[in-house]
């Protein structure tokens, strides 16, 4: 059984994908070569052990938890660390605006002072505490702990509900003063 090419391939090198002449020059793509510094991090990530990941993003939290408990934001002064650089030069609330403060209080135990700090992050830790155990149960003990599936449509919604707030919290009337931190 042979195989014979049509002439209009024949007559061609063989070196990508065959694209009409007529086609502007945005339309000719060709996959672009890896540089060192990605073929490096695929190298390293394919001879990694199983445990690393789940490690380096557990050793993460525990810095974001230490960092948190040693520095005391329910106390700290205007300029003093740890601050938010725009609520420091503009006097607004960034969307992120009390997350340290509340993650203190979660730590601590009173969720509604966390809350009146900052709501959708208190919301949001059971969320990303489970997402973290089902992935990191699942990679290191190839248990099947339902996952999450969060849809496009819900993920937008929390953002718009995160931005409405986040402008809310900086309004001068009241009932908005209540929201700012």
């Amino acid at each position: 059984m042979s195989t014979t090419l049509p002439p209009w391939l024949a007559t061609q090198p063989l070196q990508g994908p065959q694209v009409p002449p007529d086609w502007p020059a945005y339309r000719h793509h060709t996959a672009a070569e890896t540089d060192r510094i990605t073929r490096f991090f695929d190298s390293v990530a394919t001879r990694s052990p199983v445990w690393l990941a789940p490690l380096a993003v557990l050793a993460c939290m525990g810095g974001a938890v230490g960092y948190t408990l040693v520095t005391d934001p329910t106390h700290a002064e205007a300029g003093a660390a740890p601050t938010c650089l725009l609520k420091y030069t503009t006097g607004f609330v960034c969307p992120g605006c009390g997350g340290t403060r509340a993650a203190w209080y979660l730590l601590h135990g009173n969720l509604p002072a966390a809350a009146r700090h900052h709501a959708i992050f208190v919301f949001a830790v059971p969320f990303l505490l489970y997402l973290y155990v089902a992935w990191a149960g699942r990679r290191l003990f190839r248990r099947r702990i339902p996952q999450l599936t969060i849809s496009p449509r819900a993920m937008i919604v929390f953002m718009v509900v995160w931005a409405v707030w986040s402008v809310l919290r900086n309004l001068p009337w009241a009932p908005f003063t209540a929201f700012y931190v």
